[in-house]
């Protein structure tokens, strides 16, 4: 998912509230941002250095 960037208008402010969360929707979110953190946590990247030629200086 990828979410964009909206600009406000002149003279308009934009104001975002969400409603309360009550404890199963809170918990609900909770179990998924932990899942979510899992399973990152078992992507590993790897990283391939090359090795820059070395310069015998004398």
């Amino acid at each position: 998912m990828i979410m964009g960037l909206i600009k406000e208008q002149d003279g308009v402010d934009l104001i975002i509230q969400s409603p309360p969360l009550n404890d199963k929707e809170r918990k609900e979110i909770s179990e998924f941002i932990r899942a979510r953190k899992l399973q990152k946590k078992k992507v590993v990247k790897r990283v391939v250095l090359k090795k820059s030629p070395k310069i015998n200086a004398r």
